[in-house]
């Protein structure tokens, strides 16, 4: 089964607080996983940067989760398409906190499908992914 990916970027509402940002989360990563889901919340205190992986349906239905959500705004789709494995096949919702500067280089580099370069050649936006959220 093709395991399809999707990443946008969102800018965090007024009306989110900490306490919200768990609860978000928590509620994220059940769903997901009874989507068979798995995926990434970078947040950089302002700022969402969301990768979900999965299959086509799960993932189109967390997609329209997170565009109804009131947590957030001003959603920006970055890429979607097919992936060959999925990055992060244990966590149906993992929070990481990220650094303006990280999160700038992750949202603004080459998602062009979803691949990886290695650090010797021009890292790729999921390049980027993976370093940060190795020490996570």
């Amino acid at each position: 089964m093709p395991v399809r990916a999707l990443v946008y970027v969102s800018q965090k509402s007024d009306r989110l607080g900490e306490y919200d940002l768990e609860a978000l989360v928590a509620d994220a990563a059940t769903f997901n996983a009874t989507a068979d889901v798995t995926g990434i919340l970078l947040f950089d205190g302002q700022r969402f940067l969301q990768y979900l992986e999965g299959p086509a349906a799960g993932v189109e239905a967390a997609f329209r989760r997170v565009c109804v959500a009131t947590s957030h705004k001003e959603i920006m789709l970055l890429a979607g398409g097919i992936v060959g494995a999925r990055f992060y096949p244990s966590w149906s919702m993992m929070l990481i906190g990220a650094d303006r500067s990280s999160l700038d280089q992750i949202a603004s580099g080459d998602w062009n499908g979803f691949v990886r370069r290695g650090v010797v050649a021009r890292p790729t936006a999921v390049d980027h992914m993976l370093t940060l959220t190795e020490k996570a």
